[in-house]
């Protein structure tokens, strides 16, 4: 069997509603040269019973719970040398893996690299101005400026270096992917790409309201910035 190009990891934990919606993606804009493995975080309800349905994509089991340990799971079962990882309710666009495999190709430099984000349902006139400016301005400005964020479910790394560096810190529960990033940083370049777009829920915003949710990123920004001590208070919604 050929070694595929990119795996693709999806943590997931009792996703029913959005995770075949996410593969059927994946499957839809190209499986060429494309390893799709979804990790079970402990389900409860039909995640992995769905995802059985899916010949060419890989069900692994992570019983100890949070999105870490899942998404290293997964990094150890991958076979590729680029890793992509992808959240259990987003979906990604036409051309996408094209996008970050030449990408990486033509820049061995390059360590990590993302884009932009947007909402996946219909949403209010602040949500989606929230997504652009922290997908399309924030997130670009601070790879520029050497603060590196690369969001998490839009994240594409060499294995290599993401072995190295031991993978996401499972102790964390928010920004671990922020934390990769800054790490990351030392080892290569970090880039955004325009083109490279996904389109994820907007559930935990609705269900917060606007306020509560700027609220809590901007504080866990300060938490994790001055003293590297992200919050571990985020309950799943589902």
């Amino acid at each position: 069997m050929q070694k595929p190009l990119i795996s693709v990891i999806i943590p997931a934990l009792n996703e029913e509603g959005y995770i075949g919606k996410v593969l059927d993606s994946l499957l839809r804009h190209g499986s060429k040269g494309v390893e799709v493995i979804v990790v079970d975080n402990g389900s409860k309800d039909r995640t992995r019973a769905i995802v059985r349905k899916y010949k060419n994509v890989r069900l692994a089991l992570e019983p100890m719970k949070g999105t870490s340990r899942a998404r290293n799971m997964g990094a150890r079962l991958a076979k590729a040398d680029l890793l992509f990882f992808l959240d259990a309710d987003t979906t990604v666009s036409k051309g996408l893996f094209s996008i970050y495999i030449d990408a990486f190709r033509k820049d061995r430099s390059l360590a990590a690299a993302t884009g932009p984000i947007q909402p996946l349902e219909k949403t209010s006139r602040k949500v989606a101005f929230s997504y652009f400016m922290v997908s399309r301005v924030f997130v670009p400005l601070l790879i520029a400026i050497r603060r590196p964020l690369i969001i998490g479910h839009n994240f594409c790394v060499r294995k290599k270096f993401f072995t190295m560096l031991g993978g996401f810190n499972k102790d964390y529960v928010t920004y671990e992917d922020w934390d990769l990033s800054t790490k990351l940083q030392r080892l290569g370049r970090l880039r955004y790409i325009k083109s490279a777009l996904v389109y994820t829920s907007v559930r935990r915003t609705e269900k917060w309201g606007i306020i509560r949710y700027l609220f809590f990123t901007l504080g866990n920004m300060l938490r994790y910035g001055m003293f590297r001590k992200p919050k571990a208070d985020y309950e799943p919604i589902r």
